[in-house]
């Protein structure tokens, strides 16, 4: 018999299903929004104001430096994270783990708004600061993942890259919401700013965190989940033990080792590209170009807005001809842009700069960003699923965490030239280019199976095509 509680089991009329389905895109569209909006005004932060309020240095890009080596404490952190919520997710459920995540981020964030500067209490700043940076890398570590599979568990059949596109479209709400806020607060004269105007958006954050917690506790478990479950008892009952179903990590890196490195290698060209638009592109500009910073921010947000629509796009498209086939669409226009970008820079024309963000973000990382949910959770079984997209999304974390500090250490050491950030970058999105194209082709995929998209899976027609 089984132990799910009947008030958690799924709707089982189509209506209530659809119903359901959307209101799970809702809470794993809220939830990343949280955490991309955490990110945004961290690594925004690190770049104009923590430099100067929690590591003080005569050399402003030293201190910017420091500020980027917090901002990748918090990667490192991820992974653990990720492996902690995603045991609990695969064994306990998804509901549990989002809503431990979403709490985790929002309050070391709003805490974050409350610290007492370097000027004020000494050394115990910055240390504060770097703790609570953990403790927001540690509930983003489980975030994704169970976002990412309550929307596409609950997805309506040949539905799941465009439901699958809703924790995308979170990443570019928290986008817009965190450059229109911290594009507000940079108005402020320097002495309002570094006061207290840089507070506001980390305290803003407390909003977000309760629509979301109102929103995620009434979701119920996914279908999939629900059914692994029933499966799981049955077994128990004709007196087996299911091992996978008990430690979800030994059976991934046993069975299903070659998708999760796919995976891991996809997030990774992604992530190295999209680093360079969110976080690099705000550096260069404020040290080596006559652009004003708010500029750049506020062309960020007009990306992230027209994303929204793409990210969506994007899922939907690879509904129909694949998820392998957008991605490489993305990758290979993010090759295109690396190098355009930095040029667009150098001219200080502002209405060059946001077009070029709209290209090289919406179209870019729309197609690499907007298929991952889909393509991933199809790669994975159902006991496996919320270890394995988390892990192959935060692992890659600990290269990026550190990105932001290569890359403007880089830049540094070239006096202005980046030439090996490019190269860099479109040599990762060459190896995520080739993970797509060593990837089984999912979409038409039973997401209910065994293992999917493991070494072992049936070839799908579309695969035998």
């Amino acid at each position: 018999m089984s132990t799910t509680p009947a008030a958690a089991r799924p709707p089982e009329t189509t209506a209530e299903r659809t119903a359901v389905a959307r209101r799970a895109a809702l809470a794993s569209l809220i939830g990343t929004a949280i955490e991309w909006y955490d990110y945004f005004i961290f690594g925004t932060a690190s770049v104009l104001v923590f430099g100067t309020l929690f590591f003080p240095s005569e050399d402003p890009l030293a201190g910017t430096l420091s500020a980027f080596a917090v901002f990748g404490v918090g990667f490192f952190a991820r992974p653990v994270g990720g492996l902690v919520f995603g045991h609990i997710g695969d064994r306990l459920g998804r509901k549990g783990a989002l809503v431990t995540t979403l709490m985790m981020m929002g309050v070391a964030t709003f805490l974050m708004g409350l610290l007492p500067t370097t000027a004020q209490i000494g050394v115990l700043a910055p240390i504060l600061l770097v703790l609570l940076r953990i403790v927001q890398g540690f509930g983003v570590g489980g975030e994704w993942g169970g976002a990412a599979l309550v929307a596409v568990e609950y997805a309506p059949e040949g539905r799941r890259g465009a439901y699958g596109s809703a924790p995308q479209i979170g990443n570019a709400v928290g986008l817009v919401a965190a450059t229109g806020v911290f594009g507000l607060v940079t108005l402020l004269p320097d002495e309002q700013l570094f006061s207290w105007g840089w507070r506001i958006p980390f305290l803003a954050s407390i909003v977000l965190v309760l629509v979301g917690l109102f929103i995620r506790m009434r979701l119920t478990e996914t279908p999939a989940f629900v059914a692994a479950q029933e499966a799981a008892e049955a077994a128990k009952a004709d007196g087996a033990t299911p091992v996978e179903q008990q430690v979800p990590l030994r059976t991934l890196l046993r069975t299903e080792r070659r998708p999760l490195l796919i995976a891991m290698g996809l997030r990774l060209g992604e992530a190295i590209y999209g680093y360079i638009l969110l976080t690099f592109v705000l550096t260069y500009a404020e040290n080596y170009t006559d652009l004003d910073r708010s500029d750049v921010l506020w062309a960020s947000c007009i990306a992230a807005g027209v994303a929204i629509g793409t990210y969506y796009g994007m899922g939907r498209l690879s509904d129909r001809i694949g998820r392998r086939p957008v991605y490489l669409i993305g990758a290979a226009v993010g090759a295109v842009m690396t190098w355009p970008i930095f040029l667009i820079l150098d001219t200080n024309s502002v209405p060059l700069v946001i077009a070029m963000m709209i290209v090289a973000y919406a179209i870019g990382i729309g197609a690499l960003y907007g298929v991952q949910p889909a393509m991933f959770s199809e790669l994975f079984g159902t006991t496996t699923r919320y270890t394995g997209l988390s892990l192959a999304a935060q692992l890659p974390s600990m290269v990026v965490g550190v990105w932001p500090y290569l890359a403007t250490s880089l830049l540094i050491a070239t006096g202005g030239d980046p030439w090996p950030v490019v190269l860099i970058t479109i040599v990762v999105l060459g190896i995520g280019a080739w993970c797509a194209i060593a990837a089984r082709e999912t979409h038409r995929s039973d997401l209910t199976g065994g293992h999917p998209g493991g070494a072992g899976a049936a070839a799908t027609p579309t695969d035998r095509a």
